[in-house]
Order: structure tokens, then C-alpha cells, then sequence
């Protein structure tokens, strides 16, 4: 397939039956029903262990294997730093140039930089490094830059901010509606639009909240947060680099207004984006008087079935619990983190392998001239990643995996929450609920 093919067989899924991985049921490397039950088995039996070994709370802010020293000397150094945001900044003002004045074609790098690397790039390297847009977010530069000149304190706001994740959950599902949704959105007329609002908006609300506004606010930015928190490198309260279990981070999530919002977007935008490839419903959007409304009701639809089926779960558990159910919602809402990750892996690994490299080659010519810039116009995607049976079972067992994570940390989540004898019965709807999960997940990947 040639890139100028790849465009909308890709990153318009919703206008062509698109396929982001090339795994199927027949390239499991064990029967699908066997998969389903293996997975919903493994969930149950975790449940019953945790039980019987888990009986007191055991993550801890100051757990970790400290680092050795080399290491946070290399992570802090201001070479690392100051390099990682310079090739930041300057990808930035590259893609900004194709976007201004690159040509309108399947061939302009912009959209595969913006979906591709930015979407799920960022995601990856957040699980692999930890929350790098906080250090790297162009954004963050930008209203340090007019702060300086302005001779404004950038951490100083106008207002105090109170909106918690909110804004992050709104600028995701936005995000994830133009990504999925949006007519014409890689052409540069809908992107150009997308980003000036962007950055306008952004800037505003950090020149109104001060630099408070990044952490909570900017949807990218928790996104980067969120996955961040189950990398396997991270700092402790006291900032020490250790090695860390991913369930350490994912409980150092802080709790806030909206964070159950920005949790359900991560994982319902996703099952949506999987969902829409089923042909039924393909084929009820292409024949609907309204398609883009109807694409739109599937994505909220989507995104309020996750935060509605864990607010009942949650309000259910409080109640097996013996607790009021006030905020337990909330409470239990770092426990979809994890299950975000894997449908993420499971669902956009051949993309990400793929289109990542495209994105490479493109960015040589970003004006469509036919330059060759950074010699990298003739690259040649690599499919070694992109075997069926280890597209499969990276899927499954990245599904499988996020589902562990989640009823692990739900598991210790109850143990604070609820009182000790009652902790185990107030886990059993969250366990129905990671099963239901796990299953829906395995089906909407290997409905072929």
C-alpha cells in the first residue's frame, strides 16, 4: 500500500472500513472461546487469591528500588532535558510548516503526525518514560514565552483553579471526535482550524489559571499523566528516581472532579474506535440521514457506558461495603487506567508500527515539493512487528494484562475504603465489571 493510500485507509476510519491491526481470531494462537474463557478464568481466580494473600493495603508512595545513581543523574541532567525539548519544539515548528504551507494531500505529514505520533506515540512513550509532556508540552514554552515577555509570573493566576479534570475530559473527547468523526479532518483547512483553537484556548486558560492549569487542564498532558503513572521508572513524594511496580503510580493518581470523565474517554473513545469497524453498524452510519450525529451519539454512548457502568459498580460496592458511595466512584476511577493502556496497545500496536514509520518518510518532504530534507523520504516501512499471530497475541494479552492491573489495584483501593470485613464483598461488582470488560474488549478485536 503506498502512503498516499494509507492516509484515509488509516486515520479515517469512520469514512472507509478501516482495520487498525491485522490480527484476527484465526491467528490466535488458541481457540477465541477458549481466549474468553482463559481471560474471564484468570480474572476470577486473581480475585479469589487477592482475597486470601491481599488483606491489608500494600502500595505505598515511598515504594521502589532506588535507581542507580547514574541513572537520575542522566534523567535530571539539563542535556537530556534541554535536547529532548529542543527535537519537542522543533518537530513542532516542522509539523506546523507542512501544515501552513504543505501541500493538501494524502502526502502532508501533518495528520500522521497529529494521530499518529501525537495520539498514540505520546501514550507509548508516557507507559514506557512516564509523564514526558509535562517536560516536553509545547504549550508549557509558549506561556512560559509570553510570560517572560510580558514580565507576567507564570505561576501566578488570575484566577484559582477549580475545575479539575474537566477541561482534560472535554479536550479528549474533542480530540478523539476529530480523530474519529470529523469530516474532511485531515485536510488542512479542518486541522489548521483544530490547532489555532487549541492553542488559543490553551494559552488563555494558562495566562488565566497560571501553570496549574497544565497538570489538571491540558488533555494532553493528563493523558500523558495517566498512562504515565504505570511506567515502570517514576519518582517518590521525596523525588528520587526508583523502579517501581506499574500499580505504584497508577495509586499516586490524585483524585479530582472530572478524573472518572478523562477515564472513561481514554477507555470508551478507544472501544468505540474498535466498534466502528464492526460492519452493522459501518453500514447504519453510511445509510443514516445524519451520519456524523449518529458517529457522535456511538462516541458518547460509548464513553458514558464505561463511567455509567463503573459509577453503579462503585455505588453498588459502597453499599456491599458498608460505606456511603459519595466520591467512591471517583475513588475506583484510577483502577480503568491500566485497562486503558491495553485496549490502546491492543487496538493501535499495527498503526503505531506502521503508520509511525510512514510518518517518517513523510516528514522528509513536508511542503510536497519532492525534497528529501532529512533522507528519510524513501524509507521503507518494516512489517517484522506486524506478523498476524504477534499482532494477536500482543492484543489479547495486553487486554488481559490492563484487565490484571485494574482488578489488582481495584482490589487494593477497596482495602482503604472499606472496612476490612466487609472489603471482599465490596469488590465483587467491580470484579463483574472487569469481566464484562475483558470480554467486551476480546470481542470488539476479534469480531472477524
Amino acid at each position: 500500500m503506498t502512503s498516499a493510500a494509507l492516509v484515509p485507509a488509516v486515520l479515517v476510519p469512520s469514512v472507509l472500513v478501516p482495520s487498525h491491526g491485522v490480527g484476527s481470531r484465526q491467528d490466535l494462537p488458541l481457540p477465541f472461546a477458549f481466549l474468553v474463557v482463559g481471560a474471564a478464568l484468570a480474572l476470577v481466580i486473581s480475585f479469589v487469591a487477592l482475597g486470601f494473600l491481599w488483606r491489608t493495603p500494600r502500595l505505598r508512595d515511598d515504594d521502589g528500588r532506588l535507581l542507580p545513581q547514574p541513572v537520575p543523574r542522566a534523567l535530571d541532567s539539563s542535556w537530556l532535558r534541554g535536547g529532548a525539548v529542543v527535537l519537542a519544539l522543533a518537530l513542532t515548528a516542522w509539523t506546523l510548516m507542512a501544515l501552513a504551507f504543505g501541500a493538501d494531500t494524502a502526502n502532508n505529514p501533518t495528520p500522521y503526525v497529529v494521530f499518529v505520533w501525537l495520539w498514540i506515540g505520546l501514550a507509548a512513550l508516557s507507559l514506557l518514560l512516564g509523564p514526558v509532556w509535562s517536560v516536553l508540552n509545547p504549550m508549557r514554552w509558549l506561556h512560559l514565552a509570553v510570560c517572560r515577555v510580558a514580565r507576567i509570573d507564570p505561576d501566578h493566576p488570575l484566577v484559582a483553579y477549580r475545575l479539575g479534570y474537566w477541561p482534560a475530559a472535554v479536550g479528549l473527547l474533542l480530540f478523539t471526535w476529530l480523530e474519529l468523526i470529523a469530516p474532511n479532518r485531515t485536510s488542512r483547512l479542518v486541522l489548521g482550524a483544530a490547532v489555532a483553537g487549541f492553542v488559543l484556548v490553551s494559552l488563555i486558560a494558562a495566562l488565566l489559571f497560571g501553570r496549574a492549569w497544565f497538570s489538571r487542564g491540558d488533555p494532553f498532558e493528563v493523558l500523558s499523566r495517566l498512562f504515565g503513572s504505570l511506567s515502570l521508572v517514576g519518582r517518590r513524594p521525596d523525588g528520587r528516581w526508583v523502579l517501581r511496580t506499574p500499580l505504584t503510580g497508577v495509586d499516586q493518581i490524585r483524585s479530582g472532579p472530572g478524573l472518572l470523565a478523562a477515564t472513561a474517554v481514554l477507555l470508551g473513545s478507544t472501544a468505540y474506535d474498535g466498534f466502528s469497524s464492526e460492519p452493522r453498524w459501518f453500514t447504519f452510519v453510511q445509510t443514516s440521514p445524519v451520519p456524523v450525529l449518529t458517529q457522535t451519539a456511538g462516541l458518547l454512548g460509548f464513553c458514558g457506558l464505561v463511567a455509567g457502568s463503573l459509577w453503579a459498580a462503585a455505588g453498588l460496592a459502597a453499599r456491599l461495603g458498608g460505606v456511603p458511595g459519595r466520591g467512591v466512584a471517583t475513588a475506583f476511577a484510577p483502577s480503568l487506567v491500566p485497562i486503558a493502556a491495553g485496549y490502546v496497545v491492543a487496538h493501535y500496536w499495527s498503526l503505531a508500527v506502521y503508520s509511525g514509520q510512514v510518518t517518517l518518510a513523510l516528514l522528509s518532504d513536508p511542503l510536497g515539493t519532492g525534497a528529501n530534507w532529512l533522507g528519510t523520504r524513501g524509507l521503507t516501512p518494516s512489517s517484522a512487528l506486524l506478523a498476524p499471530t504477534l499482532v494477536a497475541s500482543v492484543q489479547a494479552g495486553a487486554i488481559v494484562l490492563g484487565h490484571l492491573l485494574g482488578i489488582v489495584h481495584a482490589h487494593e483501593r477497596a482495602l482503604t475504603l472499606f472496612p476490612r470485613r466487609s472489603a471482599i464483598a465490596g469488590q465483587v461488582p467491580m470484579l463483574l465489571l472487569m469481566v464484562g470488560y475483558t470480554v467486551g474488549g476480546l470481542v470488539l478485536l476479534f469480531s472477524s
